[in-house]
């Protein structure tokens, strides 16, 4: 394991597989991907926990059950309170730290979302989901890089879209993932686009990239 060691707390219930799903920027599928990923786990006999710190969506999608922590508790069959404690849920599009201030909330900090971090202890599988990109606020005082330090997690899993502009996103992005083994999700991949392929072929290549475009083949590196 690299990087800083986790918290006590969290090491004592440590899960086999700990992976952090993290994004090169909002809308490109992070919540798709670890459903996707949670359903195919279980599928397979593993206990999967999904987690979400902090959730904040548009007015109404809770309502609607369309938030993440929703999609999320559907796929691993737990509560959409239990993915996701229900005072961290934000009725506002904004960074979580950000739609706290503008919800009048009390201040989000990284303590509080890892003290309510926790997963069953028969969790083989955890996929702990983080907001926006790696760099995008989760607290007022940290980001992905820095959930990452104090999780200590096995394997960061980096959804990139496989379009325009995803070797510059996700070199920006791997760099700063760089003390975790990092694996990339290629989402809504068509390898019928040039493009597409191209860009997989350059991330694998020249940036020796672990690079991957179906789930399944994904979960496969996360439990190997």
């Amino acid at each position: 394991m690299s990087g800083q060691a986790p918290q006590a707390s969290l090491l004592r219930a440590r899960p086999d597989h700990l992976v952090v799903v993290a994004g090169t920027g909002t809308e490109v599928g992070k919540t798709w991907v670890s459903a996707h990923l949670a359903v195919l786990a279980r599928r397979r006999g593993l206990g999967v926990n999904a987690r979400k710190p902090a959730q904040s969506f548009d007015p109404g999608d809770d309502d609607a059950e369309r938030t993440d922590a929703h999609v999320l508790g559907a796929a691993t069959g737990e509560a959409p309170s239990a993915v996701c404690r229900r005072n961290r849920w934000y009725p506002i599009a904004m960074a979580p730290p950000m739609a706290a201030e503008a919800l009048d909330r009390p201040p989000l900090l990284l303590d509080d979302l890892l003290d309510d971090l926790s997963w069953s202890p028969a969790a083989d599988l955890v996929l702990v989901e983080t907001a926006g990109g790696v760099r995008s606020p989760l607290a007022l005082d940290g980001d992905t890089i820095d959930l990452c330090h104090r999780l200590g997690p096995d394997q960061v899993v980096l959804v990139a879209d496989a379009g325009l502009g995803t070797i510059n996103s996700v070199r920006l992005s791997a760099a700063a993932l760089a003390p975790w083994p990092v694996v990339v999700m290629l989402n809504r991949y068509d390898p019928g686009v040039d493009l597409h392929r191209r860009n997989r072929a350059w991330l694998a290549d020249r940036e020796s990239l672990g690079c991957v475009t179906e789930v399944e083949e994904l979960l496969d590196l996360v439990l190997r």
